[in-house]
């Protein structure tokens, strides 16, 4: 905040930076709620040093509330095209990472037009997007829907079909979505899993899980997924197309946090402890 100015936001900076090739990219996105001024930014660091690459203002037309983005931003690489997603703010924007200049932006997340769901005030974005070679999908929030775009636009694309692939009715409130080959997995806040095929957004399945608030992200490992929910049980998935519960564990402590997976080791964080669970051999 010495660097970049004060944070005004509701809940407090929750985004996640990007490391990538040595560079660390964050999107601050927040502001006092007036859509006169804009506060947010999105900056690029050198990560051993900290010296700034670049810095470019995250200009939108969102008021109140939607100023205040929860959500990180995300890389798309598809092998021949690299670019940073900034999420927030009513808007999806992707950055050239050389400059951080804009190449294209997509709105229409939240509605200023639509007589059923007229423009939300406190429609701010917690999950991210998530991508694979050509297509991004742009999580939004509460009753608002899903949108899958193409990678390659330039300028607004908001209303350019041609960059719309599909759009899904509801959206994940708080976990963000999961890709894995061609399924795409919404773990939504009550515990419904929808799997939707990732190019057509045909539906696959939607089946309930734990009834129970779920602020964590789904994660996937060795064929399966995991669903953590906010009084600890984790519901353990097969992914594909088959809905199948291989497991529910209880760890009796709330959580929010994603688990963390890496060399055979599931690490968990409750709201006590930082559990960290292994085949012992």
């Amino acid at each position: 905040q010495d660097r970049y100015g004060k944070f005004s936001i509701q809940f407090g900076m929750s985004s996640t930076p990007v490391l990538d090739n040595g560079v660390l990219y964050i999107q601050l996105i927040h502001g006092e709620g007036n859509p006169k001024t804009r506060e947010a930014v999105v900056v690029a660091l050198e990560g051993l040093t900290g010296k700034e690459v670049w810095k470019v203002d995250r200009p939108s037309d969102a008021e109140a509330e939607n100023e205040h983005s929860y959500a990180s931003a995300t890389m798309y690489d598809d092998g021949k095209t690299k670019m940073l997603l900034s999420h927030g703010a009513d808007f999806i924007v992707a950055h050239d990472l050389k400059d951080g200049h804009e190449i294209w932006r997509c709105g229409g997340l939240n509605r200023r037009d639509d007589t059923v769901l007229p423009y939300d005030p406190t429609l701010r974005f917690v999950a991210s997007p998530v991508s694979a070679p050509g297509i991004i999908v742009v999580p939004t929030a509460k009753q608002h829907p899903v949108l899958a775009i193409r990678p390659d636009g330039k300028g607004d694309i908001t209303s350019d079909a041609k960059q719309h692939l599909w759009t899904w009715k509801r959206t994940p409130d708080v976990p963000t979505p999961v890709i894995v080959d061609d399924l795409l997995y919404l773990c939504m806040e009550n515990g419904n899993l929808t799997v939707l095929e990732a190019m057509s957004g045909k539906e696959v399945y939607s089946e309930a899980t734990h009834r129970q608030r779920h602020r964590a992200s789904p994660v996937y490992a060795d064929g399966k997924l995991y669903l953590t929910a906010r009084d600890g049980r984790i519901t353990v998935v097969q992914a594909g197309r088959e809905f199948k519960v291989l497991s529910v564990n209880e760890l009796g402590e709330d959580q929010s946090a994603s688990p963390a997976i890496s060399n055979g080791t599931i690490y968990l964080r409750t709201f006590q402890h930082l559990w960290a669970i292994r085949t012992v051999k």
